[in-house]
């Protein structure tokens, strides 16, 4: 009989009861396939579930399931499957929900994260995904039980035209000189949100300069009234739905706002990566989405979660020819029509919005706090783009990139926060397989414009691999 250890990964601010639901369909599925099932047998959701699930696993193992029942950062699957010697099998299943419902599981994003995380740690990975019922499923488990992994493959790689050279290196040469503020770590288990700051000083000569979660909001609480006050008085004018935000989180938001105004004049800040979560929801009792938002409309690229290398795509991005762009996950996939949906919790820029002039402002989907952009983001041809950290010693620039693009279509907001409905160039299963199968960050920046052939002559002048779909 066949043995292996299955993991299952949650997080408490998503559906835990259709995540108990899906482990327990998973669970079945392997039994019913004559599996021996090893491993905790509730899902994994604190630091303390970890460590017992660390003290109990069993490292002569030939098959690890990681599967995520829902979004969970990668701490857990650093700490238990970083160094086994078995092969680590990543499940995310579907989402669900009414349109316009909350993201009751991202799961798929949490198996992105987790390939991220494992491979910096030098683990190979596989990724299925798909529902315990799918046919499919049942013959990706019974195929790897049997020590074949199932793989879908990746997409062809492209090698399209390239701008001018000359062209491009005037766009560098703007960025040399420029500053990014980082606010706060990353958080716990968001290793694409670490970075190297030689990296990013030899290669774009771009800066860092960091600020603490307690000096932020030491910033935030020190913003006068009247400048608070004039400050929601215009984002009530703009987006008149912010009156119906609770009017206390929508101040603090403001306040928030005119912090970071003026922390980026202070320091002529290019572009801003701050940790959102979960220190303003649970200390401050706002989320700052709103505020981002405002930041990236008045021409600030914002970046969430501290990601440092994603603000800079942004950055890169736009100095590109772009115009303003998006950090985004990829949440969700419907491979038989060739479509993904890419989703934030709703920092988007409400110059993005499909109607600019209606772009909702509602509260955060899973904290419930305001305040959060909740709009569908704007269609046409979208490109995504990610820079991203590499571990390949023979890449001296320490640097790798991502692209691939598709067209962002017309279409409801499919999840609470910023959604856009993408129709693939590339095979949309395929795509995700690369992605995750090579350890590409859980974050992409979205374009809605065709920036390709810069970027390609951009990593060429500073020969940082790009692999393209």
């Amino acid at each position: 009989m066949s043995s292996c250890t299955l993991i299952a990964l949650a997080r408490p601010t998503f559906d835990v009861a259709a995540a108990e639901k899906f482990y327990s369909q998973a669970r079945a599925l392997l039994n019913d396939l004559g599996a021996t099932i090893n491993g905790p047998t509730a899902l994994v959701m604190t630091p303390e579930d970890t460590a017992s699930a660390e003290a109990n696993l069993n490292h002569d193992e030939k098959l690890y399931i990681l599967f995520n029942a829902s979004f969970a950062d990668a701490s857990a699957a650093i700490s238990l499957l970083a160094k086994v010697k078995g092969e680590v099998l990543l499940w995310s299943v579907r989402e669900f929900g009414e349109v316009g419902d909350r993201l009751l599981l991202n799961s798929m994003c949490g198996s992105n994260l987790a390939a991220h995380a494992l491979r910096v740690n030098g683990k190979r990975i596989t990724h299925l995904h798909g529902n315990p019922d799918e046919p499919h499923v049942r013959q990706g488990l019974r195929s790897a039980l049997a020590g074949v992994l199932p793989d879908v493959g990746q997409p062809s790689t492209i090698s399209g035209e390239m701008a001018s050279a000359e062209k491009v290196l005037k766009s560098l040469e703007l960025l040399k000189g420029r500053t990014v503020g980082a606010i706060g770590d990353a958080p716990a288990g968001f290793t694409p949100c670490n970075y190297d700051v030689d990296a990013l000083q030899s290669k774009f000569g771009i800066n860092i300069i960091n600020k603490s979660i307690p000096e932020i909001f030491a910033d935030i609480a020190a913003v006068p009234e009247s400048e608070q006050s004039a400050e929601y008085q215009d984002a009530c004018a703009a987006q008149p739905s912010l009156k119906n935000v609770p009017e206390k989180e929508a101040r603090v938001n403001a306040s928030t706002t005119v912090a970071l105004k003026n922390w980026i004049d202070a320091n002529n800040l290019s572009a801003i990566a701050m940790r959102c979560w979960p220190d303003f929801a649970v200390d401050l009792g706002a989320c700052p989405c709103g505020a981002m938002g405002r930041t990236a409309t008045r021409g600030t690229p914002a970046a969430c979660e501290r990601d440092v290398y994603g603000a800079v795509t942004m950055l890169l991005l736009e100095a590109l020819g772009s115009g303003t762009n998006y950090l985004v996950d990829t949440v969700d996939l419907e491979e038989d029509e060739n479509i993904i949906r890419i989703w934030h919790c709703g920092s988007a820029s409400t110059t993005l919005a499909v109607d600019p002039a209606n772009a909702t402002q509602y509260i955060h989907c899973n904290r419930k706090l305001g305040v959060a952009g909740n709009f569908p983001l704007k269609t046409g041809p979208v490109v995504l783009v990610r820079l991203d950290t590499d571990i390949d010693p023979a890449n001296p620039s320490k640097l790798r990139l991502v692209m691939t693009s598709g067209e962002s279509l017309s279409a409801p907001n499919r999840f609470q926060g910023n959604t856009a409905t993408v129709r693939t160039s590339a095979p949309a299963r395929q795509l995700i397989n690369g992605l995750i199968h090579n350890g590409f960050p859980h974050h992409t920046v979205v374009a809605w414009k065709d920036i390709r052939a810069e970027v390609r002559r951009m990593a060429e002048l500073l020969a940082i691999p790009l692999t393209e779909w």
